[in-house]
C-alpha cells in the first residue's frame, strides 16, 4: 500500500498520554454529542482521537489498538455524524466475527444515535428470528451490523440491499481471518458499491491481514496505538503441572476458594467444555457453558447469568 498514510511516532505508534482532544473539540453532530455528554464520556481515548476526524473526512482507515480501547466508539459516531437524514435503507455495515460482538456493536450504536429521531441499528445474525430481522430492513435501518454468514443470507434473498451503503467496517477484523470468513467478506465486497469508506478495526496486524486490506482499502490511513502497559503486567500468571487424571479436581479446588468471586475457564472443544461444568456441579460449583454448539439464546442466558453473579465460573470455547 504505496499511499498509506501512517500517523504517530515511531511506526504510528502512540500512547494514551499523548491525547489531550476532547470530544467537544470534534466536529460531531449535536445528537451525537448530546448523546455522549450524556454517557458521561469527555475525553476521547487514542485510537478514538486519532481515528475520527480521519473517518469523518471520508478516508480509509486501518486502525489497530488493543480490546477495550474505545475502537467502536471511534467508527461509530462518525457514521451517525455522517448518516444522510433522508435515509432509504442501509448507510452503513459493521461486519463481526460472532454473534455476541455484533449485539455489542449494534447496543454502542443505539446509545450514541439515542438522541437521533427514529435511528435504529439493526443486530443480524444467525440463531435469531429472521422476520424481526426483516421488518428491521424493511423500516429502513440505517445502520446494519452482523456476522457474515447471517448477512449474505439476507443478500441472498433480496431482504438487505446494499447499494446505498456509505461506510464498511470490520470489527475485530484479525478475528474474522482466523475464523476463516475472509471469502464471505469477499462475496460481500463484491455486492457493495465501489465508491464506499472502508474501515478495519483489529487487535493485530499479521501479514495475512495486510493482504486482505490491500483488496479492500484505498489510500488508508493507519494507526497503530500502542498501549500504556503490557497486558502481562497486569495480570499474575501461573502455570500449574498436573497429570490428566487430576486435572478435574485441582480445578475444582482452585474454584472452591471463597474468595474468588468469578473465573472464566478456558476449553478447546465444546464437548469439554460441557463436561468441565457436569464436574465443577458435583464439586459443588456453580458453571455454566458458552460455545458455538449453542443456541443463540442459551449463550446469551450464559452470558447474563455470569454477569449478574447467578452462575460463579464461566466455562468457554475461543466464541467468548
Amino acid at each position: 500500500m504505496s499511499d498509506e498514510e501512517t500517523i504517530g511516532p515511531e511506526e504510528g505508534e502512540l500512547t494514551s498520554d499523548e491525547n489531550d482532544l476532547a470530544f467537544t473539540d470534534l466536529p460531531l453532530v449535536p445528537e451525537v454529542q448530546e448523546a455522549i455528554d450524556a454517557i458521561g464520556y469527555e475525553t476521547p481515548s487514542p485510537i478514538q482521537a486519532e481515528a475520527i476526524p480521519f473517518l469523518l473526512e471520508g478516508r480509509d482507515l486501518l486502525g489497530v489498538a488493543d480490546t477495550g480501547t474505545g475502537k467502536t466508539a471511534a467508527f461509530a459516531l462518525p457514521i451517525l455524524t455522517n448518516l444522510d437524514p433522508r435515509g432509504g435503507g442501509p448507510q452503513a455495515l459493521c461486519l463481526t466475527p460472532t454473534r455476541e460482538l455484533a449485539i455489542q456493536v449494534a447496543e454502542a450504536f443505539e446509545s450514541f444515535g439515542n438522541r437521533i429521531r427514529g435511528f435504529q441499528a439493526l443486530p443480524i445474525y444467525g440463531g435469531s428470528d429472521y422476520g424481526k430481522q426483516i421488518r428491521g430492513l424493511k423500516n429502513g435501518a440505517p445502520v446494519v451490523v452482523g456476522t457474515p454468514g447471517r448477512i449474505m443470507d439476507h443478500i441472498n434473498k433480496g431482504t438487505l440491499k446494499l447499494d446505498k451503503i456509505r461506510t464498511l467496517v470490520l470489527d475485530e477484523a484479525d478475528e474474522m481471518l482466523s475464523m476463516g470468513f475472509i471469502d464471505d467478506i469477499e462475496w460481500i465486497l463484491d455486492h457493495m458499491p465501489e465508491e464506499r469508506q472502508t474501515a478495519l478495526f483489529s487487535a493485530t496486524m499479521p501479514p495475512k491481514m495486510e493482504a486482505l486490506a490491500k483488496t479492500m482499502v484505498r489510500n488508508p490511513v493507519r494507526i497503530a496505538i500502542k498501549p500504556e502497559e503490557p497486558t502481562v503486567e497486569l495480570i499474575d500468571q501461573k502455570l500449574l503441572y498436573v497429570e490428566k487424571k487430576n486435572k478435574d479436581a485441582l480445578l475444582a479446588s482452585i474454584l472452591q476458594d471463597r474468595t474468588l468471586k468469578k473465573a472464566l475457564v478456558f476449553t478447546q472443544m465444546k464437548h469439554v467444555a460441557n463436561k468441565v461444568v457436569k464436574k465443577l456441579h458435583h464439586a459443588g460449583i456453580r458453571g455454566t457453558a458458552i460455545h458455538g454448539n449453542k443456541s443463540q439464546a442459551a449463550r446469551t442466558k450464559a452470558l447474563a447469568d455470569f454477569k449478574q453473579g447467578r452462575v460463579k465460573v464461566l466455562v468457554a470455547t475461543d466464541v467468548a
